[in-house]
């Protein structure tokens, strides 16, 4: 079981990009369902208000340390190791992991052709890669026949690794609700990735992307989107860190 951090409530695993690649090729190897949280600060306060999600979180396979906040908290509690990992940076290598490992992608999310123009840049990329199909749902839950038409795709292909291309909390609690449902064995939730690596959105520069100020450079390109969520998050997130440190609040991972 990889050693976890409680940041306000939620235990995020002690990990770098190569141990979390090393967890996620184990279970592969051994078939072991389950799914996977790139989460930063707006995951974290999001599960503040909602118990549902908290425990969505909370209860997956790996709940990995999106942003560098979530770094800085890991080394705090003495864990040096802990780096970020990053959901862009994670689904590279984990796609190229795969090209000796035959492991099979599926992807799931994103706007009208996203998913198709991501698994045709990734494969470009990564030319050994195997991609099993996409999926572009709609901004709406699945009617019961989509559903149906969504687990004939997956039983057919049988994807060891779907990557879920939504934003949190919808694609965590996607997840949670359709692990048991399809015939995959990891599910990955990377929010922003599809559109980076598609070619939609630029990422922010590496220096940025360092020194967490990466909301920064995605506020000024979808400042009506963002603005609420960075604005009021960042500085609540900070206050309640304090409080946690002061222990004026005791945070639980039940």
């Amino acid at each position: 079981m990889t050693k976890r951090v409680n940041v306000l409530g939620v235990g995020l695993s002690v990990l770098n990009l190569q141990s979390a690649l090393d967890e996620i090729a184990a279970a592969i190897r051994d078939k072991r369902k389950g799914y996977i949280c790139v989460t930063g600060v707006h995951g974290v306060m999001e599960a503040q208000s909602d118990e549902t999600f908290r425990r969505i979180l909370n209860n997956a396979f790996l709940c990995t340390p999106d942003g560098m906040p979530m770094v800085w908290m890991g080394k705090i509690h003495g864990h040096k190791e802990m780096r970020r990992v990053y959901g862009p940076d994670l689904m590279l290598d984990v796609c190229k992991w795969s090209e000796t490992s035959g492991a099979k992608h599926f992807f799931y999310g994103g706007a009208d052709g996203v998913a198709d123009l991501l698994a045709k840049k990734l494969k470009e990329k990564f030319p050994k890669m195997e991609i099993a199909g996409t999926f572009t749902p709609p901004f709406r839950a699945l009617t019961a026949q989509e559903e149906k038409e969504l687990q004939e795709k997956i039983s057919a292909t049988k994807p060891d690794i779907f990557w879920v291309g939504l934003s949190t909390p919808k694609q965590e609690k996607f997840m949670a609700e359709f692990l048991p449902k399809l015939d995959a064995t990891l599910m990955i939730g990377v929010g922003a990735a599809f559109d980076f690596h598609s070619g939609r959105v630029k990422q922010a520069p590496l220096w940025m992307q360092r020194s967490g100020l990466e909301w920064f450079y995605r506020l000024c390109q979808e400042p009506k989107r963002l603005a609420k969520r960075y604005f009021k998050n960042n500085p609540l997130f900070a206050l309640k860190i304090v409080g946690q440190f002061c222990g004026l609040k005791k945070y639980s991972l039940e």
